[in-house]
């Protein structure tokens, strides 16, 4: 079956902004948007240009587990084990900084490691260091801390959850595997790596395997979430239904 809106396109976004106006303004800035879903789901993407259009931060907390197990790689440390990863979590300073093309990058010790935790070796890894419960806490605490302060945008796997069980809006992102597949095997393409099709599904399907099998926050919807398939939508339009559900919240804290 044909996909609608060809593969998963970027598109210049109509910023719901221009029509919520004064709301945007004054009542946006203190929102806490969950973004959950799969691997490949577009969880990122989407989640940066929600809070684009608000105003507000977007924190990648995928990131800061790539760049733990980046750290962990590096090390050679043996991914299960827990006590030394757990260590290793605790000692790794991690900060998002805007840069001057005015996106966030990571970076994990002073270093800016925002493309290299995009890697394959990485991506093989990281849901195994994402598992380790001493992991989880360090970096849930940190995720915690700035939630806490509203006007943030985060996504991950347990967001609506574990750690922002109290977020104004949560979101479940979902798609078809081949759809996810699909969008994850065009962005390795862009960065030169030379994977097939077949090889990214095949990925994608132990990680749902394992994410949503792990005894420590596993990956599920919340149960006050709004679950979107994105499978046959484009970056526009789900952006665009999420800040509709964003003006939601806007109009009951007016009333």
């Amino acid at each position: 079956m044909a996909r609608k809106m060809g593969p998963w396109r970027k598109t210049t976004i109509r910023s719901c902004g221009e029509e919520m106006g004064k709301c945007v303004e004054k009542k946006f800035g203190k929102i806490t948007i969950a973004i959950d879903g799969p691997a490949g789901s577009g969880k990122s993407t989407v989640a940066k240009r929600v809070a684009a259009a608000l105003g507000i931060l977007y924190l990648d907390t995928g990131a800061m587990y790539r760049a733990v197990t980046l750290k962990a790689l590096r090390a050679g440390l043996p991914l299960d084990d827990e006590a030394a990863l757990t260590k290793l979590a605790a000692s790794t300073v991690l900060e998002f900084k805007q840069t001057t093309d005015g996106a966030y990058h990571l970076f994990m010790d002073g270093e800016d490691v925002s493309a290299e935790i995009r890697m394959a070796p990485v991506t093989k890894a990281v849901s195994a260091v994402s598992a380790v419960p001493g992991v989880r806490e360090v970096l849930v605490k940190q995720q915690q801390r700035i939630g806490r302060q509203g006007g943030v945008v985060m996504d991950g796997r347990d967001i609506g959850t574990v750690v922002l069980p109290q977020a104004d809006l949560k979101i479940f992102l979902t798609a078809s595997l081949g759809e996810r597949a699909h969008r994850r095997w065009l962005e390795l393409c862009t960065k030169g790596c030379t994977v097939t099709k077949d090889e990214v599904e095949e990925d994608l399907k132990r990680r749902d395997a394992f994410d949503a099998g792990r005894a420590v926050a596993p990956l599920k919807p919340a149960a006050d979430s709004v679950t979107l398939d994105t499978t046959a939508l484009s970056i526009e339009e789900v952006v665009e239904r999420i800040l509709k559900l964003s003006s939601s919240f806007c109009s009951e804290q007016e009333g």
